[in-house]
């Protein structure tokens, strides 16, 4: 980057002789909530009653709800936005039963100013953003997205919005990663353009319209955000997710809060609602930033959950209740599903659900199995496992899918797995029946050596059974080389039903890793 990358919380010496700043505007936002409606535990997944009662939980909408309305109350006379970075849809029993009916009465209980769209507002089609779109009472925005040609969004979906706080313009510009029609199901009428032109197209116009005071609202992941706060000019601040990033000045491994890139501040706020951060930004009379701190809050046991959103979601929970807390398994240790693994190097979750995958087909000819390490989404706890938490690491619904192609194809698609390792891309290959070495110092198609299938070398020619899920036997996460496989077939049974029945089989189950991804340093 050609500007100085600063980290830490930052107070800007960009005044010009004695002028004084003479706005201040607290943004308040999270991202990537995806679904997690219930506390979490520890480990990302949905935390028991007892565990919650006890103090050891984190999170969930009473939480988040709490929190905010504190900060409002606090904050009362002065300028406040409340954001949502997208991503509320998908991941866990709330989002498969109820399909965005909580989430977005959840969002308009809390009264967030603007959102923005994340990739799995998609995952039930255009036609599942359009639900949220009708159903929340705020603008829900994104600019880079062309949905003039859908039946269902053309209209409905704008660029960007301008909120008036405190008798300032605010506006708010967006942008989706562009990789969503590998990731989710947007469909072909919906075009994505480059982040980065469409961000500075909105700038133009909003500047033109005479806002100078400008956010940028995005769903693209930490490494694009740092690139938009570089390239895009009159972008005052980024507020982000998709990467499920934790920006903190307290918690250890941590990216600043906030980050500066030149005079621009990023932020983002993890997760899965354990997180609310709290951005105070002052500007001058040019709309310039002039100082920026604050901090994301952990929403852990001190933090009082809203009553009456804890007997609204008991009453929604109630229908879901016995399969969710089913005992199907036992672990003998945690079984990490952790983002940060699990899309970077073999994990003892993708060894989990690999394993259960072949050993479900292995009679039926197929050789080795293939998960995405992003269709992963949280690890399990010791002890019980419950089939609520097998499902809030498989919450997609995907099914084992069947098919065969050459073992040149194999190397390719295992090429596309690494591919993204440094933006956290899900698309790294958990897999069974297989192992290969990973060198990232490589280049693109030079990168995975001494793959050996059953034991044996790979043979390009060869013939290989594959069983993954539908997900990515279809082309997501970029495995467009299996959508024309032979044999295909996609209508196996569920993957997170395979996953609870070998877990039954093998219990306690014993979590493991035995060297079958070997990632070079």
């Amino acid at each position: 980057m050609s500007r100085l990358l600063m980290t830490g919380t930052a107070a800007l010496a960009l005044m010009a002789g004695t002028a004084q700043a003479d706005y201040t505007l607290h943004v308040i936002h999270i991202n990537d909530l995806h679904s997690r409606i219930e506390p979490i535990n520890k480990y990302d997944s949905t935390c028991g009653a007892e565990d919650n009662a006890a103090g050891e939980c984190f999170g969930g909408y009473a939480r988040v709800a709490t929190k905010i309305a504190e900060l409002r109350e606090e904050l009362s006379g002065e300028n406040v936005l409340v954001l949502d970075a997208g991503d509320q849809y998908q991941g866990s029993l709330m989002y498969t039963t109820y399909k965005g009916d909580v989430e977005i009465e959840m969002m308009e209980k809390i009264g967030f100013d603007v959102m923005a769209v994340g990739n799995h507002e998609f995952d039930d089609g255009p036609e599942g953003l359009v639900k949220l779109l009708d159903g929340v009472s705020f603008p829900v925005i994104s600019g880079n997205l062309d949905v003039s040609q859908s039946n269902v969004l053309s209209g409905k979906l704008d660029n960007h919005a301008v909120i008036e706080v405190g008798g300032a313009r605010i506006g708010i510009i967006s942008a989706l990663a562009t990789d969503t029609a590998e990731t989710s199901s947007p469909g072909e009428a919906v075009i994505f353009q480059d982040e980065i032109e469409s961000l500075r197209a909105d700038v133009e116009t909003l500047q033109s319209e005479g806002v100078d005071k400008i956010i940028a609202l995005t769903h693209v992941g930490v490494r694009k955000d740092m690139e938009i706060a570089e390239s895009v000019a009159g972008v005052d601040l980024v507020v982000g997710g998709h990467s499920h990033t934790l920006f903190s000045n307290t918690e250890e491994g941590a990216m600043a809060y906030p980050t500066m890139v030149g005079d621009v501040p990023v932020v983002q706020a993890y997760a899965y609602s354990k997180y609310v951060g709290h951005l105070v930004l002052t500007f001058d009379d040019a709309g310039n930033v002039t100082e920026a701190s604050g901090d994301t809050i952990l929403l852990d046991a001190s933090v009082e959950e809203d009553e009456e959103i804890v007997a609204r979601v008991a009453e929604l929970a109630g229908p879901i209740e016995e399969m969710k807390t089913r005992v199907v398994a036992e672990a003998a240790e945690a079984i990490n599903g952790d983002r940060a693994v699990c899309r970077a190097m073999e994990c003892t979750m993708g060894n989990l659900v690999a394993d259960a995958m072949l050993a479900r087909v292995k009679d039926q000819g197929i050789d080795v199995a293939i998960q995405n390490g992003g269709g992963l989404r949280a690890s399990i706890d010791a002890g019980e496992v419950t089939m609520g938490e097998v499902i809030t690491v498989l919450p997609f619904q995907n099914t084992l899918s069947t098919f065969q192609v050459s073992g040149a194809t194999l190397l390719e698609a295992l090429e596309n797995g690494v591919g993204q390792v440094a933006d956290g891309a899900g698309r790294f290959p958990q897999v069974a029946g297989m192992s290969f070495t990973v060198d990232l110092g490589q280049e693109p198609g030079s990168r995975i050596s001494d793959v050996r299938i059953g034991g044996a070398p790979l043979d390009p020619e060869q013939t290989y059974g594959v069983v993954s899920n539908n997900y990515v036997r279809n082309g997501g996460d970029g495995y467009g080389m299996f959508r024309d496989a032979e044999n295909a077939y996609d209508y196996g049974p569920d993957l997170a039903d395979v996953t609870a029945e070998y877990l039954a089989e093998n219990a306690p189950y014993q979590p493991y890793t035995d060297g079958r991804i070997t990632v070079k340093e």
